[in-house]
């Protein structure tokens, strides 16, 4: 009896919620949900009446003292729970694009900053210290003993800007230049320079942002170019070969001024102000100040400074950054180590005429930059055995017209025909008409072009004179080469010669300062006296 009475004993009454914000209240009718069932206890579901716990659920009371689970509530934005992220609301999504504003304007101040060249705040300008004096007084004569540098030059601002990437090279000296920047105009281009000259690659199509130009130089449409007076290019490439001299220059004046120290390749830079260096035949120094960026060594690595002329100019040298430079054929080829011929192409250079007579002839191909307005591009034929050529010419400064020139009995004569009658173009004419026009024939002068043609016909005559030395190996159209230059006179000539002792090109310095090529393919040609032509007056 006693436990029959003890099973119809009545359930405790809930008790009521304490007051207050008891996060967890006591739920003595929580129902443990069952396992998942296995296969084997798979029966249809039987649905529970609303508010009791569906039968055969488990009742599990909650020990006294522990609270139960609390009840579902939404975690707020952020909580890490293991799961997959919440859908962001809109105050966190809002939250979250201005992080990454400010982040990003961070990294831009800092990348920025790491790229600055302003000197880091420190001591006020004063002079000069003796150390100072000395550096910059070396500068130049540092740039010169390191031979070569990287060089990225801006000059004017906005749409007239200018921009140079490449080389310099103050050993030879020689400069290798990708000009663009929007105010670049006709000049933009592939450039090479001396002191004294100045060949250009137009390319009018080319992207506005210059890249460095590759190192070796594409052998075609390279012309000989003047600077137009008051332009920017002249004053920049006139301070780019400046920079470099053989001895120290005298020290700074009192003028000078000592203006900060940053770092520049993780090494310290004194930021100076001072004139430019005047150069040797400036009768007056009168040249702006310049702020120069110097380390310990004496290496210059960015000069600031306003040019006349050229406006606002920033040069900016990469010390580590120094290829060998190859210059085009019209500046007289790659470098070379020269040197005594050997017994074996001495041979060659006095057998050179008989081989010439033995062939007969060569088609040719002349390129000859012979002045500012006189880029000359050629094609035709020459014979050693009877002494003659025929070619036709084009001038790029003067693409309508072509000009016919012949060599016949020691006489050298010229006449103008227009363009559309020979085949080709301005940059690569065709060969010349057959048979030869009668009529028309002038005298020739006694230029650059006419020299180098006529020392091509008396190769074939006699051996050549003079010191005779190997300036480079080399090729020519896939064709092996020894590269032998002959100074007789005052005369200076290249021959080309292959291993088999035939002439492949001959090179002749022209009064522009540039050197005249004119190539040959050794072979048969046409019979070039198929008309006798007559010389009338005048030029």
């Amino acid at each position: 009896m006693e436990s029959s009475a003890r099973r119809r004993t009545p359930p405790e009454p809930e008790r009521p919620p304490a007051a207050g914000p008891a996060p967890h209240p006591v739920d003595p009718d929580h129902v443990e949900p069952d396992p998942p069932p296995t296969p084997g206890d798979m029966a249809p579901a039987r649905t529970a009446a609303p508010g009791t716990a569906p039968r055969g659920a488990r009742r599990r009371r909650i020990p006294g003292g522990v609270p139960p689970p609390a009840p579902h509530r939404p975690l707020p934005d952020g909580t890490q729970t293991g799961q997959l992220p919440r859908v962001l609301t809109g105050r966190r999504r809002t939250t979250l694009l201005v992080l990454a504003a400010v982040a990003l304007v961070s990294a831009v101040a800092l990348v920025v900053g790491l790229l600055s060249w302003a000197p880091r705040p420190s001591d006020p300008p004063r002079a000069l210290t003796a150390e100072e004096r000395t550096r910059l007084a070396a500068m130049r004569v540092t740039n010169y003993r390191d031979l070569r540098a990287g060089v990225r030059l801006t000059a004017g601002t906005g749409g007239e800007r200018t921009e140079l990437v490449g080389w310099v090279d103050w050993s030879r000296p020689l400069v290798y230049l990708d000009v663009g920047g929007p105010g670049a105009g006709p000049a933009r281009g592939l450039l090479q320079a001396t002191p004294s000259t100045v060949v250009l690659r137009p390319d009018p199509y080319a992207v506005p942002t210059p890249a460095p130009p590759p190192l070796v130089p594409p052998a075609d449409r390279w012309r000989l170019t003047a600077l137009p007076a008051g332009g920017r290019l002249a004053p920049v490439l006139d301070l780019l070969f400046g920079l470099a001299a053989d001895r120290p220059d005298a020290p700074a004046a009192d003028t000078a001024r000592w203006t900060g120290r940053t770092d520049v390749a993780a090494q310290p830079v004194d930021v100076l102000t001072a004139p430019l260096p005047a150069p040797a035949d400036a009768a007056t120094p009168g040249l702006p100040d310049g702020r120069w960026w110097v380390d310990g060594d004496a290496r210059l690595h960015r000069l600031e400074v306003r040019l006349p002329g050229a406006g606002p100019v920033t040069v900016q040298l990469n010390r580590t950054d120094r290829p060998t430079l190859r210059p085009v054929d019209a500046l007289g080829g790659r470098p070379g180590t020269p040197r005594a011929l050997t017994p074996a192409e001495q041979r060659r250079l006095e057998r050179l005429p008989a081989r010439l007579r033995d062939v007969g002839g060569a088609t040719v191909t002349v390129t000859a930059p012979l002045g500012t307005g006189t880029n000359l591009r050629g094609a035709g034929w020459l014979t050693w055995s009877r002494r003659d050529a025929y070619l036709v010419v084009a001038d790029l400064d003067v693409p309508g017209r072509r000009t016919l020139v012949r060599h016949d009995a020691g006489r050298a004569t010229r006449t103008d025909v227009p363009a559309g009658t020979v085949p080709g173009t301005v940059e690569t004419p065709g060969r010349p008409p057959l048979p030869v026009p009668v009529g028309g024939w002038r005298a020739a002068p006694a230029d650059d072009l006419t020299t180098l043609v006529a020392t091509a016909l008396r190769a074939g005559t006699a051996a050549p004179t003079g010191t005779a030395r190997r300036i480079r190996e080399d090729s020519l159209a896939g064709t092996g080469v020894d590269v032998v230059e002959l100074r007789s006179s005052g005369a200076q000539l290249r021959y080309w010669i292959d291993r088999s002792g035939l002439l492949r090109r001959l090179e002749l310095p022209t009064r522009a300062h540039t050197w005249a090529q004119l190539d040959l393919v050794p072979g048969s040609v046409p019979r070039l006296d198929a008309a006798r032509t007559t010389t009338s007056g005048g030029r």
